[in-house]
């Protein structure tokens, strides 16, 4: 193709980009275009062989030019990847963008029964086996779908009109696109094929990367999020911001960085979702572990229990010679009906003065005579009333909340009758956890 062919395409298609808006991508249009370029109809055919498909190449092949020009006349020594991205697919529409009902028509004409082989490349299959099948994976996000075929594709586009040899040229494309892809972070295992495609087609106008492969690879985001929408899974899968661990943590998010920082390799897993992981498999290995273990199995079967009429002295005296800080409260048929503390002795004195303390405390215990008395005489006046209880077969698991996050330290358990049939301590409970989950 000689300059002087280009300049009569040239002059032929701007004349006759103001009829499109009228009467389409027509012979129509190309024939009143060619008259007010001054062109006779044989310069009209030898121009454009094909018609309308020559026109609306040649039309992309000038808008590649006018957005070659743009890019190399602007400064972009101090920009970053992204920004010569977005800088080059801005110039790419900004040269067609006077034609819009032109660029429209240009797509519907494209987009045609006839033409629809232009729709079919065949990466995009591979894209939308991530997008529908692991809508999750960091390789599927709509900017490593859209960003990874549409860069690759120029890569591949600019490997095949400056590269004659194709093995050399396939090996830079998909080489480029890799790397390319790494820099923007949008790496699509497609997007190398796109590359590689450009290159078997020997594709050379670079707006093939707008229209199939931007075009494409963007209505199938927007069909992923639909799918992905209905079927209630998340797309895009945004990255959710790490809790703080607690101090009780058996890992910090700094433990995994610096894992992954070893490994030195991509994992198809984003960071929130492999933390998640993490802690649910830690948290499923002390289900298994804790799961088989009941509250029968750990409790203290003989327990001491005191009644509502028990006196005070004869309560203390027991937590005292048996070295316990609870005793449950029964009923004639040893049905649980509250729980009595140390805590509620010493809630009885007056603590703002600590002199003195066990003196008050003889005080208080101490059986009062008279049949009148101003203080409390029995457990049932000191008792706490409201008293968490558990089953004997309810696993051992489910009291984690209670000891860790309820402030409980001591735990009744019943039996089928919802009778008295042991005690749970926070050291019973310790101890069941060191036997579960420590060394053998």
């Amino acid at each position: 193709m000689t300059d002087s062919n280009d300049t009569v395409k040239d002059a032929i298609l701007l004349a006759t980009l103001p009829h499109v808006a009228f009467d389409g991508w027509t012979m129509k249009a190309l024939t009143a275009g060619a008259a007010d370029a001054g062109c006779k109809r044989q310069d009209l055919l030898h121009a454009f062989p094909d018609g309308v498909a020559d026109a609306i190449a040649h039309w992309s092949d000038w808008a590649d030019r006018r957005a070659v020009a743009a890019i190399t006349a602007a400064d972009m020594a101090h920009m970053k990847t992204h920004q010569r991205i977005a800088m080059g697919i801005w110039a790419r529409l900004e040269a067609m963008s006077r034609w819009r009902e032109a660029a429209r028509t240009a797509t519907i004409w494209l987009a045609g029964p006839l033409h629809a082989s232009v729709w079919l490349i065949a990466p995009l299959g591979a894209s939308a086996v991530l997008v529908f099948a692991v809508p999750a994976s960091p390789l599927a996000q709509p900017w490593s779908v859209i960003g990874g075929n549409t860069l690759s594709a120029v890569v591949g586009i600019a490997a095949a009109g400056w590269i004659p040899q194709p093995e050399l040229a396939a090996a830079v494309a998909v080489a480029g696109a890799i790397g390319l892809m790494f820099s923007a972070r949008c790496l699509h295992p497609p997007g190398g094929a796109a590359a590689l495609l450009a290159v078997l087609t020997h594709t050379t106008h670079f707006s093939s990367a707008l229209f199939p492969f931007f075009t494409n690879s963007l209505l199938l985001v927007l069909a992923g999020v639909a799918y992905n929408t209905l079927t209630g899974r998340r797309y895009p899968h945004v990255q959710v911001a790490p809790r703080p661990p607690g101090s009780d943590a058996r890992f910090s998010q700094a433990d995994i960085d610096a894992v992954l920082s070893r490994y030195n390799q991509v994992l198809d897993i984003s960071r929130d979702d492999l933390e998640l992981l993490i802690r649910e498999t830690e948290l499923e290995s002390y289900k298994r572990r804790l799961g088989t273990l009941s509250c029968a199995d750990i409790m203290s079967t003989v327990p001491i229990s005191v009644e509502f009429g028990t006196p005070l002295q004869e309560a203390w005296a027991l937590m005292h010679e048996r070295r316990i800080k609870a005793l449950p409260v029964t009923d004639r048929t040893r049905r649980v009906v509250g729980i009595v503390t140390q805590a509620d002795f010493f809630r009885q004195l007056d603590l703002q003065h600590h002199e003195g303390i066990a003196a008050k405390l003889r005080d208080l215990i101490r059986a009062t005579r008279t049949v009148m008395s101003s203080k409390p005489e029995v457990v049932g006046q000191i008792m706490t009333r409201q008293v968490r209880v558990a089953s004997a077969d309810r696993p051992v698991v489910d009291l984690v909340p209670l000891f860790s996050e309820g402030g409980h330290h001591h735990i009744p358990i019943i039996d089928g009758e919802k009778r008295l049939a042991g005690m749970i301590t926070q050291s019973d409970f310790v101890r069941a956890l060191y036997r579960a989950v420590g060394p053998a």
